[in-house]
């Protein structure tokens, strides 16, 4: 899996005068090699202000950007791993995962606002074991999906999953494609809307459901979105891709997705989207 690896950024060795140079405090870019301080890009949502390459964040730095101080409020924490196949060592690796992390699982769902409008998010968190699509993560979505349906609120999905369907879990991850979309279908029915975001790497049986499924579907710049992985597919098909195949910006390309949005924008565009379906849905 060495195409999923993108450094989030490389710390700067300490010069010799450790006493006056603390640890971590410059950072340089994996891309461009720009030196900043690192409360530089964290003030920039770690998208590097010189060549703009959007580092990977986590669940809980994604619900700070998109969402208004104070207002989200994380559900279904409740649901939990369970070993169906008693899968050799699995338990354990969660158990890590968890205080690795200090996440519950791969997903974290609630409600909140975004300028003062209620929404249902749901965000997938690659560094909990790749972001992949088990029971819980499929469960999770799908109730925060059926409480948007109950109270009237739009969707909005970040994905950062490039670990495909669970394989400790069989069939049992496999159809939490299925469940999700199925409950994306009754939103849609209640004519709510949903807004999937696609972050690096969105892949597998993520890319094959849900997050293909928004009525608007919105990709980070750069972001690797894919079923199967490149070096998969070469060695499937005997031939070299094209130069930026599965980038966001070869999909808008090709109409994969609607639009690419920079990080540092997501929040006032996805705010502005929604303000403009959900008058269609009042004036209806």
């Amino acid at each position: 899996m060495a195409w999923f690896d993108r450094p989030k950024y490389t710390i700067i060795k300490k010069t010799e005068k450790k006493d006056k140079i603390p640890e971590g405090m410059w950072l340089k870019c994996s891309k461009c090699g720009e030196v900043m301080l690192s409360k530089t890009l964290e003030d920039n949502l770690a998208v590097c202000p010189k060549c703009g390459l959007h580092n990977r964040i986590d669940a809980t730095l994604r619900i700070a950007a998109l969402i208004d101080e104070g207002t989200f409020t994380s559900m279904f924490e409740n649901i939990t791993t369970a070993d169906y196949l008693e899968f050799p060592g699995y338990m354990e690796k969660i158990e890590k995962t968890k205080q690795k992390t200090g996440l519950s699982e791969a997903a974290v769902v609630g409600k909140g606002k975004i300028k003062g409008m209620a929404v249902a998010l749901g965000v997938t968190d690659f560094s909990f074991l790749g972001g992949s699509l088990g029971a819980v993560m499929g469960e999770r979505l799908t109730a925060i999906i059926e409480l948007a349906c109950e109270k009237e609120m739009p969707v909005i999905i970040v994905s950062g999953s490039g670990g495909g369907a669970r394989m400790h879990e069989g069939i049992m991850s496999l159809m939490q494609m299925a469940k999700v979309s199925a409950a994306l279908s009754r939103l849609a029915d209640k004519r709510l809307p949903f807004i999937s975001v696609m972050t690096d790497p969105t892949g597998g049986g993520v890319t094959a459901s849900f997050a293909m499924l928004g009525d608007i579907n919105i990709a980070e710049p750069g972001a690797h979105i894919m079923f199967a992985g490149p070096r998969v597919i070469e060695q499937t098909i005997r031939m070299k891709l094209p130069e930026g195949f599965q980038r966001a910006e070869y999909l808008l390309e090709h109409g994969m997705i609607d639009m690419i949005v920079k990080r540092t924008e997501m929040k006032e565009i996805i705010y502005s989207l929604l303000s403009d379906l959900m008058s269609v849905k009042t004036a209806k």
